[in-house]
């Protein structure tokens, strides 16, 4: 019994530290550290480095027009802002649509490698000292490639994350613009303590001169070639008014297939950026990257299950209605959560809205999409290939 309670406040400990008290710990943190280091005033002079706006693109005609013209529209001078779409494998039109435009560069192959391919192939036609990364269906904010490019003013800044927008909140989606809202606000406090710990694929900027290409079997392009800049010694910095926005999934399953893809990706950047995992060779950066990302993606969805498994157990021998016990409110609150995740499921599937219960459903699918995506990466059976999740 008493092993039993041990691991229950242990794994309990351990998903509110992974979901919430890490928040508040970096909250804490970055407000010890603004009382003793005073935040340097920003350069006024101008600072414009030439810059490529690189877009990796599988079959996104439908979004070629909107893309180009947003591309064309940001507030940075034109002449320096280089246009380079890499299609490989796009067989509806893409490449060939994109070709109508003067200034946009097009480079197709008929290998459809992915989205790392892509990455890996057209880096070579990247001759300017900037590369800002993002999809083709991902719209940008106005200043992004300025605010972006601000960040680069510290030579100790290697990489600049933007950030994810949701469209359609209202939507039954919307619970994932809640959920990258909070991501972001993560993001923001990380970046302020010393560095965001992966970059986000929507909007993305690194020095060109620090790109490595990355294994072709790569999941998390934009993870990996993000953090093995900070392996580096550099910083990954932030910026959310430098955003790209986009639709949210149509639905939670879709949004659970584009989950389980990352969650394979996650585990497989686990393994490969396993130095990372070093706290006395990369010091604060292992700190928010085991912090922010490996408990996620690996103890604390194990823990949920644990807790559920051995609060059963507990309550069952000390009564499952003796509610005088902690063990047994923990039981009766877990099944009460998963009852709300199904219930959430049961309104999702019937298009009804109703936002409180897809907290507990999206929460729940974000975890059963790790252990999908655990299995999915054992069996060797996620394709780099894009599969974009169908958009709201």
């Amino acid at each position: 019994m008493l092993i039993l309670k041990i691991i229950i406040w242990f794994f309990l400990f351990i998903v509110f530290y992974a979901y919430l008290g890490y928040g508040i710990l970096l909250f804490v943190l970055i407000r010890i550290k603004r009382l003793i280091v005073k935040k340097k005033p920003l350069p006024v002079d101008v600072f414009e480095p030439e810059v490529t706006l690189f877009v990796p693109a599988y079959n996104e005609k439908d979004f070629v027009d909107e893309k180009v013209k947003n591309s064309f529209s940001l507030e940075y001078p034109k002449e320096k802002v280089k246009l380079v779409w890499i299609t490989d494998g796009s067989d509806d039109g893409t490449p060939e649509h994109l070709r109508k435009y003067d200034g946009v560069e097009v480079y197709h192959e008929q290998q459809r490698a992915g989205k790392i391919g892509a990455i890996n192939r057209g880096m070579q036609f990247v001759k300017t000292p900037i590369a800002i990364f993002s999809d083709g269906n991902t719209m940008l904010g106005k200043e992004s490639i300025r605010r972006i490019v601000n960040l680069f003013r510290d030579p100790k800044v290697g990489c600049v994350s933007g950030e994810k927008r949701i469209f359609n909140k209202d939507s039954a989606a919307g619970t994932e613009g809640i959920y990258w809202k909070y991501e972001s606000t993560l993001k923001k406090w990380d970046a302020e303590l010393y560095s965001v710990v992966g970059a986000a694929g929507e909007l993305f900027a690194l020095r060109t001169e620090l790109f490595r290409p990355v294994e072709p079997d790569t999941l998390l392009d934009d993870f990996i070639i993000s953090l093995r800049i900070a392996e580096q010694g550099y910083t990954i910095q932030y910026d959310p008014d430098a955003y790209g926005i986009e639709n949210p999934s149509a639905n939670v399953k879709e949004e659970l297939k584009r989950r389980i893809r990352n969650c394979a990706g996650g585990i497989q950047s686990i393994v490969r950026l396993k130095e990372l995992l070093n706290p006395f060779r990369y010091g604060m950066l292992s700190f928010q990257y085991i912090s922010h990302r490996v408990l996620r993606w690996t103890i604390a969805p194990l823990g949920l299950l644990i807790m559920l498994v051995c609060s059963c157990i507990v309550t069952g021998i000390e009564g499952v209605f003796n509610f005088s016990s902690v063990y047994t409110w923990l039981f009766w609150g877990q099944v009460l959560f998963y009852f709300s995740a199904g219930l959430g499921w049961y309104l999702e599937e019937r298009k009804i809205k109703f936002k409180l219960l897809f907290v507990p459903y999206y929460f729940f699918i974000m975890n059963l999409a790790v252990y999908l995506g655990f299995a999915r990466y054992m069996k060797k059976q996620q394709s780099v290939n894009w599969e974009r999740a169908k958009r709201g």
